[in-house]
């Protein structure tokens, strides 16, 4: 008789079944907008909206003061009311307020519409991960690794897209490749719609509590949680690899060394190309909480090696700042795939279950806050030189061992997202 084998290879398994698989698709072409908007933004509000430098300045900084907000805000709203229609209002918000922009030249007008545009990207960005905790339960890591590679490629999808339409260099350009960054969030509506509504253990709980006790005691609040409060003060810190990339790597590139300037884009795409390769592989080593605990110690070694290398682009021969200025990139990838990964695991099993919206929203000001004083930390380091660099590193290095010694007496056990069996609709 002919047997008939199956193949049941793990390799290719998207952890949430079909509704993580639609997810990703939201995050990808949610990506590829913002990949779209991230290369012109400033091109557009000099070119089309006439703005001056100064006034930019002003928006931008403004703008992205108000989005801090939005983490908590979100995340308090996921425990009260379901996710999956919550995020598709944010991405309607966050169409209409790119579309807005094309409509005036004010800049008060403008502020109060990049505001709401920016409430509504940070927003976005927890309920998406508060989608893939619900969905995903226990492989969340994994789940995690995948939609960060696949927001990755949509990011360098729209970038190619804008630089090949930025080769026009009109302002008609602009406007339709900001009308693009509006459709993604458009067309991640309906995918969003597809998806199936994941348990929620605090909502479940929180009613069926309501139902049986009438006084009971309202869920955990993060903001008097100081043990969680600390800890997302040093992830604001450890978050500080993100403005390394924009700001610090390229800026000391080409004032500080002799590396050729075409160097820097290379180096950021680098960067985007080890991610895609390996943050999923490394989801691994953020699978429980003592295996994140555990790899706080890889992540100080690769802060620490990040910033010597930078010190040490400044010395020697040109090949030698460019061989640095790799070693530099590629140190603070790792440290950026690790630690988001370790992240990603700590966020959720320090956060009762009762809560875990509020919880993930308070600790999505982490990346808010790094992004509003990241700058002005890694232009520090410039301006000290060398020496500036390796502290940089070594103050990286030693805030992982803070946070390993603030989760320290967390067990394993009972950590994880508490079962949920109950179908919400």
């Amino acid at each position: 008789m002919k047997r008939t084998w199956r193949h049941t290879a793990p390799i290719a398994r998207i952890p949430g079944g079909p509704d993580g698989r639609r997810m990703l698709i939201v995050s990808f072409v949610d990506r590829v907008g913002s990949g779209l908007w991230g290369a012109t933004a400033a091109l557009y509000f000099t070119y089309a909206a006439g703005l001056t430098t100064a006034e930019i300045g002003i928006l931008l900084a403004v703008s992205g003061a108000i989005g801090i907000a939005g983490p908590p805000l979100g995340g308090l709203l996921a425990d009260r009311i379901p996710l999956r229609p919550l995020l598709l209002a944010v991405q309607l918000v966050r169409a209409a307020a790119s579309l807005a922009l094309l409509t005036t030249t004010d800049l008060r007008l403008l502020l109060a519409i990049a505001s709401l545009g920016s409430l509504g990207d940070r927003a976005a960005s927890v309920l998406t991960k508060l989608y893939a905790t619900r969905v995903a339960g226990s492989d969340r890591a994994r789940y995690q690794a995948i939609n960060r590679t696949a927001m990755n490629i949509g990011w360098a999808v729209g970038g190619l897209i804008a630089a090949g339409a930025l080769t026009g260099g009109t302002v008609t350009v602009y406007r339709w490749l900001l009308i693009g960054d509006a459709l993604s969030f458009a067309a991640s509506a309906p995918l969003t719609l597809r998806c199936a509504e994941p348990p929620s253990y605090s909502r479940v709980a929180a009613t069926s509590t309501a139902e049986r006790i009438p006084d009971a005691a309202p869920p955990p609040n993060p903001w008097r949680d100081r043990r969680y409060l600390a800890y997302t003060a040093t992830e604001a810190v450890l978050f500080l690899d993100d403005s390394v990339f924009k700001i610090g790597l390229p800026l000391w590139a080409v004032t500080a060394t002799s590396a050729p300037h075409e160097l820097v884009p290379l180096l950021l795409v680098l960067n985007n190309v080890l991610v895609v390769l390996f943050q999923v592989p490394l989801a691994r080593f953020g699978a429980t909480p003592h295996t994140a605990r555990t790899t706080l110690r890889p992540l100080a070694v690769s802060f620490l090696l990040g910033g010597a290398a930078l010190a040490a682009s400044t010395v020697g021969a040109r090949w030698l700042a460019v061989g640095a200025l790799v070693l530099a990139a590629t140190a603070f990838t790792v440290a950026e795939m690790l630690h988001a990964t370790i992240s990603w695991e700590l966020s959720v099993v320090l956060a009762p279950a009762t809560a875990q919206g509020a919880y993930l929203g308070v600790h999505g000001l982490a990346q808010a806050v790094q992004r509003s004083v990241g700058p002005l930390a890694v232009t520090v380091a410039i301006a000290a030189g060398p020496i500036g660099w390796l502290g940089f590193g070594a103050a990286l290095a030693a805030m992982c061992g803070a946070q390993r010694h603030l989760v320290r007496d967390r067990g394993d056990e009972a950590l994880s997202v508490a079962p949920v069996t109950v179908s919400e609709h």
